[in-house]
């Protein structure tokens, strides 16, 4: 897999009828600031890779569509939530997030690979680099913990589209400033973002796109959530510790399951939250996918949908 690349420069000899010699050196992309160091990428790059995880939105809400991407949350199809439906012109090759293929990587002749949130594996962004100039996460971010905004600069800055990122990071901004307008009620309340997957119930922390969006909404991350927190954006929960996710507004959704599990186990619907009416289960798979993917057009997405559900649950 490829080595960082210096600025590309391009000579091209042109004989004159004089036998004279012109240079011209083809622009130079961006430089981009990583975890792992600086990255120069190509200017306007046309066949991207997109393995980490939303990065194929965010490109794709730029007007760049990635030629393969993974499809993290296995919505199918393309590969994106229908907040991106339409923005492809040829579906994508999907890859295995499971097992990355690195020799079908190379195979698609990528000139740029962006994988901005993913595990921040230094083998394999070495591996990756070998192929194409490759875009990770940003310094200090947990696994998974690049925000829809660290992510958006990134990308952004990669395809030489900053203004358009710009203006994203713009709209998202204001639309949650609108909503903590609206509700106030949400402000300073504490929250807890739980997941069922498995038979196995869960928490968010901070640094995670979910937990994260609550904040900006106005929410608190519950302290006890946030004192289980180790190097992962999410904490496993055993049976005893369900109670955890009592708060002021208790939010949970299943993976890979309909809701019909949480409806019906009663320790959830034990919570003094839970009683109250301020439980709100996720069913919709849209919705629950929007609430996941930290891309910009996700979060957008999300605000929309979700944030009735919170407003008719604090009353």
């Amino acid at each position: 897999m490829r080595k960082l690349l210096a600025a590309l420069v391009s000579v091209t000899l042109v004989g004159t009828a004089c036998g004279q010699v012109e240079e011209t050196e083809e622009p130079t992309g961006a430089t981009v600031e990583t975890r792992f160091g600086q990255v120069t990428v190509p200017a306007e790059p046309k066949r991207v890779i997109a393995l980490g995880w939303s990065d194929a939105e965010a490109a794709l809400a730029l007007g760049v569509q990635p030629i393969a991407a993974i499809d993290w949350m296995s919505v199918g199809g393309e590969g994106v939530g229908p907040w991106a439906d339409g923005r492809y012109d040829e579906s994508p090759v999907l890859l295995d997030s499971q097992e990355l293929d690195y020799e079908r990587v190379h195979e698609l002749d990528p000139d740029l690979i962006l994988n901005t949130r993913s595990d921040n594996s230094q083998e394999q962004h070495e591996e990756l680099s070998k192929i194409a100039p490759t875009v990770g996460a940003p310094a200090d971010v947990i696994p998974y913990g690049t925000t829809w905004r660290q992510q958006m600069e990134l990308v952004s800055a990669a395809l030489g589209k900053k203004e358009e990122g710009d203006r994203l990071i713009a709209e998202v901004e204001d639309r949650l400033a609108t909503v903590r307008s609206e509700h106030p009620e949400f402000e300073g309340k504490t929250v807890a973002v739980g997941a069922y997957f498995n038979d196995q119930y869960g928490a968010y922390v901070r640094g995670d796109s979910r937990a994260d969006l609550m904040e900006s909404l106005g929410f608190t991350l519950k302290p006890q959530i946030q004192e289980l927190a180790g190097e992962s954006f999410y904490v496993d929960l055993s049976r005893e510790q369900v109670g955890v996710l009592d708060a002021d507004l208790t939010v949970v959704f299943p993976i890979g399951a309909d809701a019909s599990a949480l409806k019906a186990d009663r320790v959830l619907n034990q919570l003094p939250s839970a009683k109250d009416g301020r439980l709100v289960i996720l069913e919709d798979q849209d919705l629950i996918t929007s609430f996941s993917s930290g891309s910009t057009l996700g979060t957008l997405y999300a605000i929309d949908n979700a944030v009735p559900l919170f407003a008719e649950a604090m009353g």
